[in-house]
């Protein structure tokens, strides 16, 4: 295990902190306002939770919803419940009832960070365009991949960062060594694969502490069970976070590349390129490449396990912050949907591609 340096502590001690709490405190009153004004210009208007910050009860009304109207080609599931028992559900969405095995299957998922509040509304999004507003320039998207579309991994953090502390990061379980100390665990820390090695804090109370053990939290534990469930055939995992324009692989632990980290690449330097022909003129263009070389390097992360255990494509996509960190104004919501799901499509596309050649060699 190697503790990382406390500079959360050192920063504490210095009056430089202070100053940061009252800018942030600004800066999350200004948030608030922003998202009271934004919802106040949309009364009367139909609720649509992909156009807003839905609490997790709206989510999966929203998702039993789409599942109850599309039954043909929408199946809704119950992962299980969270730390704190709430239903944590998704959507598999097929022509196929999933009984075809020469289509691969595209999962995604977000909200691993509970203050990662814009990576939701993305999810349903593509959940809107494949069934409710499907075009006929997408329908291949629907006939020729099966999808996996999981639009919260950690509801009670996100609850939690709702009611109590905007920019909470982590789950909400009780460690177990010490149930006096802080709660949750880092998700993307908790996976199995170099786990508690690096990018990562001993203590509890950090924002990326990993837990006792991976997969010690429920929230990481049903990921994992759906990739193994169906690894014959996902040929794609997208693993959903803000913020940062990046489009990141593996191996996020030690600058390794995986074998097929050239196709890996393509299909990621594909998505992005997709995107930034559709981004506003202040988001910088999407960078591509290795999480480790191009950000920093960590372990436990949901990419890699998911791209060790035989993934072929597994990426952590950052979404635009605008410069407004974690606390994206609304107002911008539409804008990251409507790039992101073209990039969703153009990476699906082509990452199908592979998945022929690879079934029929």
């Amino acid at each position: 295990m190697h503790e990382q340096p406390n500079r959360v502590q050192d920063f504490k001690d210095t009056m430089l902190f202070q100053q940061y709490n009252c800018f942030m405190f600004r800066e999350l009153e200004q948030f608030d306002e922003e998202l009271a004004r934004y919802r106040a210009s949309r009364q009367g208007k139909a609720a649509i939770p992909y156009d807003d910050f839905p609490r997790h009860a709206q989510v999966n009304e929203y998702i039993e919803s789409i599942a109850q109207r599309y039954p043909d080609i929408v199946t809704l599931v119950t992962a299980g419940n969270s730390y704190d028992g709430r239903p944590i559900k998704y959507l598999k969405i097929s022509t196929t009832n999933f009984e075809d095995p020469s289509k691969p299957i595209y999962f995604m998922d977000a909200m691993i960070h509970a203050r990662e509040w814009v990576t939701t509304p993305v999810t349903l999004y593509a959940i809107h365009r494949l069934v409710e507003d499907l075009r006929n320039e997408d329908r291949d998207l629907l006939e020729n991949i099966d999808w996996i579309i999981y639009p919260m991994v950690n509801p009670d953090g996100y609850e939690y960062s709702h009611d109590s502390e905007r920019l909470w990061r982590r789950t909400r379980s009780t460690n177990p060594v010490d149930p006096s100390t802080c709660l949750g665990v880092d998700g993307n820390r908790n996976f199995d694969i170099a786990f508690n090695t690096v990018g990562v804090s001993s203590n509890p109370c950090s924002t990326t502490y990993p837990g006792v053990t991976p997969f010690s939290d429920v929230e990481t534990v049903y990921i994992r069970d759906i990739l193994h469930a169906n690894l014959d055939r996902i040929q794609l995992y997208m693993n959903i976070h803000s913020h940062g324009n990046w489009i990141l692989y593996g191996y996020g632990f030690n600058e390794t590349l995986p074998p097929n980290a050239a196709q890996i690449h393509h299909v990621g330097a594909t998505m992005g390129a997709t995107i930034d022909a559709l981004k506003l003129d202040l988001a910088p263009f999407y960078r591509v490449g290795n999480s480790a070389f191009l950000l920093y390097a960590t372990s436990g992360s949901a990419q890699d396990y998911a791209q060790s255990i035989g993934v072929p494509f597994s990426y952590t996509l950052e979404l635009p912050g605008y410069g407004f960190l974690f606390e994206a104004p609304p107002q911008f919501i539409g804008q990251i949907n409507a790039e992101t799901w073209e990039g969703i499509a153009a990476s699906a596309r082509l990452a199908r591609l592979y998945y022929r050649a690879r079934i029929n060699n």
